[in-house]
């Protein structure tokens, strides 16, 4: 248990916001112009990308359309769909890339390729090629991943971690160690950058995961305290500080 609070203490200063996956957003937006194109919709290649990415499950907006006020408020509850255009003599190539508010790539397709010498044809095929790339991809809407600033560290080593950590959360009494499962059940891992989300069956996102360098650790964060999951005889656990009491709780997770 020692060496999971010291793990706690040293990784929890370094704990930034999570990256994200295509599943953490409801909506898209769908620029009227691609940059390549000289006129808005030319060839219908923004219509088109904005049903297939409905076909898909989104709901989609192009950028002049009046949007829902809880989109309105809040942009970075969409992504960006773009399009580049990668085509040389040979071949029309696009690429579909989708993007956070802080311009983050989420997704980026494979190159979609046509020899078709139409223009009109030529990006239309290319482009469903590209989009066949999100077709392999599993989309269900879960939520955002919980977001924290960035705290920037002083070093690259740290040394007095451990002794800033426990000025700031001093120990009052014993720890408290909870042995029942998680009220959730069991708890599925969804592979997203840097780590996993854990969703119920719902499925509702409960934590998000970030890997560490320690094999079976992981920073882990839900809507109102941050902590760290770690494996323990072959069980999973979620520990954190209330109070100033560190409190652990057992899960069921399946990876």
């Amino acid at each position: 248990m020692k060496r999971s609070v010291l793990v706690f203490f040293l990784l929890l200063s370094a704990f930034g916001y999570s990256q994200s996956t295509i599943n953490n957003y409801k909506y898209v937006i769908v620029p009227e112009k691609f940059t390549f194109l000289r006129e808005n919709d030319q060839y219908g290649l923004n219509s088109t990308a904005k049903n297939l990415l409905q076909a898909k499950g989104f709901t989609v907006f192009f950028d002049n359309n009046e949007l829902p006020a809880e989109l309105a408020n809040n942009k970075c509850g969409a992504l960006t769909a773009d399009v580049l255009d990668k085509s040389n003599m040979l071949s029309t190539t696009l690429v579909l890339v989708l993007k956070d508010c802080r311009g983050n790539v989420v997704f980026k397709s494979k190159a979609g390729k046509s020899l078709e010498k139409d223009f009109s044809d030529g990006y239309n095929m290319a482009l469903k090629e590209a989009f066949a790339s999100l077709d392999k991809v599993s989309y269900i809407y879960i939520g955002p991943v919980v977001e924290q600033p960035i705290q920037p560290a002083a070093s690259t080593t740290v040394v007095a971690a451990p002794i800033v950590a426990e000025k700031q959360i001093p120990m009052t009494g014993p720890a408290k160690t909870i042995e029942t499962n998680n009220d959730a059940g069991t708890l599925y891992a969804q592979p997203i950058p840097n780590g996993y989300q854990l969703v119920d069956n719902t499925p509702k996102k409960v934590l998000v995961l970030l890997k560490t360098s320690a094999e079976n650790y992981f920073i882990a964060s839900n809507n109102t305290v941050n902590g760290i999951v770690l494996k323990i005889n072959d069980e999973w656990f979620f520990e954190y500080y209330e109070d100033g009491k560190l409190v652990s709780k057992k899960l069921l997770v399946k990876f």
